[in-house]
């Protein structure tokens, strides 16, 4: 039959990005998917590229990029030059299975198995050969001292070169953590341009960004000129969440609600002790990360020692 959509987004090229189902703010926005679907395969047809499909209510918004990912919930609207890396992304993206891992940056044969299982979480096949994304959330439970920041620097050259990821969002919990990964990642990716957000002005190009939860909890909250936030919720592909095991999410969650990211963590806490929020966050069953290498094993393969108790006396 004859329908109107309610709302198309246009690229600078004439061709739709998106199109937007709006429902009333009574009704669930999920009764709008079929109807936005209609939509999207007429606008496919008269213009011959497929838009990227929201449906909200106003309260709720969905994103559904139908030839890639489920329908995902998010908090607003991604902006025009996102909408058209997503568009992009249908044919540039090639398989992360088939990366061949720089072992300059990581190379220990637990590092790239590491590697491997996010590679493998991430993405998938379809009964017509055709790449479909997997899960968007991967836990790594690796001891201190096995390499943890050298396999997030591979796996963002990975993403990056694959491309699956333009913008990277990097979180620790303290500025020594922050300066100690910025460091890391300047002497293994030289290439993409990276800045420290509690002691730099980020602008638009930066690749790697680098700040603490309060610092980037700001950027999310505080308004810029013309109600306009700095950092709209598509504007990094992936966050990098260093020490994720903490309970910080309790008051930091917002962060990974806000951004449309794919998310890596990254602990050092023993798989059992991992709480289950932390799981949570992740989409994954308790106990069952993406990857485990922890200490024990780290001392029987000889990369690690095991740790030495000192007894202190004390004057009290």
């Amino acid at each position: 039959g004859t329908g109107y959509v309610d709302y198309v987004l246009w690229g600078d090229d004439g061709l739709p990005l998106a199109v937007v189902e709006a429902k009333r703010s009574m009704t669930s926005p999920l009764k709008g998917k079929h109807q936005a679907e209609l939509y999207a395969d007429c606008l496919e047809k008269m213009h011959g590229q497929r838009p990227i499909i929201f449906y909200t209510n106003g309260f709720e918004t969905y994103l559904w990029d139908d030839q890639f990912y489920p329908e995902r919930k998010v908090q607003g609207f991604y902006d025009k030059d996102e909408l058209q890396l997503l568009i992009e992304r249908r044919t540039t993206r090639t398989d992360l299975r088939e990366f061949t891992v720089n072992k300059a940056i990581s190379g220990r044969a637990y590092q790239l198995q590491a590697i491997a299982h996010v590679a493998e979480n991430t993405v998938t096949t379809n009964q017509q050969s055709q790449l479909r994304g997997r899960a968007r959330q991967s836990l790594l439970v690796m001891a201190t001292g096995s390499g943890k920041t050298r396999t997030a620097a591979a796996i963002v050259d990975m993403l990056t070169k694959c491309n699956w990821a333009k913008r990277v969002l990097f979180l620790a919990d303290r500025n020594a953590l922050v300066s100690q990964a910025k460091n890391a990642f300047n002497e293994h990716l030289p290439s993409l341009s990276a800045i420290d957000l509690t002691k730099e002005r980020e602008d638009n190009g930066t690749r790697l960004v680098f700040s603490t939860y309060p610092t980037i909890m700001n950027r999310i909250d505080g308004m810029l000129a013309a109600d306009l936030r700095f950092y709209g919720i598509g504007h990094f592909d992936l966050i990098i969440i260093d020490e994720a095991h903490r309970s910080v999410y309790q008051k930091y969650k917002a962060i990974f609600d806000y951004f449309d990211a794919m998310l890596v963590g990254l602990t050092a806490t023993p798989k059992t002790e991992v709480d289950h929020n932390t799981y949570g966050l992740f989409g994954i069953e308790d106990d069952n990360p993406t990857f485990a290498y922890e200490l024990n094993t780290a001392v029987e393969q000889g990369y690690l020692v095991p740790p030495k108790a000192v007894s202190v006396p004390l004057k009290f």
